[in-house]
């Protein structure tokens, strides 16, 4: 297995052709939820200069998917969580894809004061790294 970025590292996601297909994948929002409350807890743990554990809301989390412009691609019945489902889904398949790192995720929410600011510039670079 090569260990350059554009290498697919994971067997057992499938590969998406567009965004909309990543967005509504729910195994992978599943998964992401985890992903999403590590790279929070990492952001969280950054501004207080100690190690906190968190969950990134669903309000925070929707209001940063639309930030991003990435609302719109999706059903317009779609409530909250829902939502957060969508940008949780996005982020892990980015990282399971390799096109994004802990670290890197880490750094673009850490340059931002305002959290939902953080998770859209976040998802903003990921749709653009994804190239979908």
């Amino acid at each position: 297995m090569s260990n350059t970025r554009k290498s697919k590292r994971f067997t057992f996601t499938t590969t998406y052709k567009t965004l909309e297909k990543i967005l509504t994948d729910h195994n992978l929002a599943t998964l992401g939820d985890a992903y999403t409350n590590l790279i929070y807890s990492l952001y969280l743990s950054i501004k207080t200069g100690k190690p906190t554990g968190a969950k990134a809301s669903s309000r925070m989390l929707s209001k940063a998917l639309k930030q991003a412009g990435l609302r719109d691609l999706m059903s317009s019945r779609l409530d909250r969580h829902s939502q957060a489902d969508a940008a949780e889904a996005l982020l892990v398949y980015a990282w399971l894809q390799g096109q994004a790192t802990i670290t890197e995720s880490v750094n673009i929410l850490s340059s931002h004061e305002k959290v939902a600011d953080a998770f859209s510039s976040l998802l903003t670079d990921t749709k653009k790294k994804l190239d979908l």
